[in-house]
C-alpha cells in the first residue's frame, strides 16, 4: 500500500497503526504506547487521496467519519504527526511525492466548463433570500472599498464600482464585458454612467434571471445585456473587459 509506504518514510519519532479501508493492518513508524493509537481509514479513495493530498482530505474524512482514530483523540494523532513533519521532504521519494501532489492538484483543479458551470450553481442556484441576509442591496458578492472606517456596507460598495468604472477609463460608445457578472450590479452601474454597451457574463441561472430583471427595472435592456455562457465560448470582441471575483472558482 503506497500511503503506509510514505507514512514510513515520514514518521520516524513514534507512531501508530493504519487500518485500511480493506482492514489490512499496517505498522507506521514505532508506536511507542502499548495500546497504539490507530488511524482507521472506512473509505478505499482515502487510500490515494491522503497521498497526495492528506491537508485537505483528512479533515473533510475526519469530519464526515471515514477516517476515525482509536486508542487516543485526534490530538494525540496530530502530537505524532507534527513531530515528524518535513521528514518526507528531506529524501529523494519525499521529493517525488510533492511533484507527485502537484500534478495531482492541477489535475484535480482543472476548472473545465462543465465544471465550472457545476460550481457556480452549485454556490449561487440556491435561495436569494440567504443572500440577501448580508450583501448589499445590489448584491455585490466581492470586497467593498470602505475608504473610512465610518463607510457602510452600500457604501462602500459604491465606492468598489465608482473606483472599477474609473479604472476602465471608457469612452462613449464602446464595448464593455464583464465576466462573472453576478446579480448584475456592476454592469448596470457602467451603463447608467457612461454610454457604453455592457454585456455581462454568468453560470448562474438565478444571477442571469435577476439581472435581466434589474435591467429592465432601470430601463436599460437596449445597453444591458446579460448571457446564460461560458467565457470561453463567448466569441464577439470588446473594448474593455473586466472581472470581479471570478479567479475564485
Amino acid at each position: 500500500m503506497y500511503l503506509a509506504s510514505f507514512l514510513n518514510k515520514l514518521i520516524k519519532d513514534d507512531g501508530f497503526i493504519l487500518v485500511d479501508a480493506n482492514s489490512v493492518k499496517y505498522i507506521i513508524g514505532n508506536p511507542k504506547k502499548e495500546k497504539p493509537i490507530i488511524l482507521r481509514l472506512l473509505d478505499k479513495k482515502l487510500h490515494y487521496k491522503l497521498l497526495f493530498y492528506p491537508d485537505l482530505y483528512f479533515g473533510e474524512a475526519y469530519t464526515d467519519g471515514t477516517a476515525k482514530i482509536e486508542n487516543g483523540s485526534l490530538t494525540d494523532f496530530l502530537n505524532i504527526a507534527f513531530k515528524n513533519i518535513g521528514r518526507s521532504e528531506i529524501n529523494i521519494f519525499g521529493q517525488l511525492l510533492k511533484k507527485l501532489r502537484g500534478t495531482y492538484r492541477y489535475l484535480t483543479n482543472f476548472n473545465f466548463a462543465e465544471k465550472s458551470k457545476n460550481n457556480v450553481a452549485h454556490h449561487y442556484d440556491i435561495s436569494d433570500e440567504l443572500y440577501d441576509l448580508f450583501l448589499d442591496t445590489k448584491r455585490q458578492y466581492s470586497c467593498a472599498y470602505f475608504k473610512n472606517e465610518n463607510d457602510s456596507l452600500e457604501t462602500a460598495q459604491n465606492n468598489k464600482i465608482d473606483h472599477i468604472i474609473k479604472k476602465l477609463n471608457l469612452k462613449p460608445n464602446q464595448k464593455v464585458l464583464d465576466i462573472g457578472s453576478g446579480w448584475g450590479s456592476l454592469a448596470i452601474e457602467i451603463a447608467k454612467k457612461t454610454q457604453c454597451t455592457v454585456t455581462g457574463i454568468t453560470l448562474s441561472e438565478n444571477q442571469y434571471n435577476y439581472s435581466i430583471k434589474k435591467a429592465k427595472e432601470s430601463n436599460l435592456e437596449n445597453q444591458v445585456s446579460f448571457k446564460l455562457i461560458d467565457y470561453r465560448q463567448l466569441n464577439e470582441k470588446f473594448d474593455r473587459i473586466v472581472s470581479v471575483g471570478m479567479f475564485e472558482h
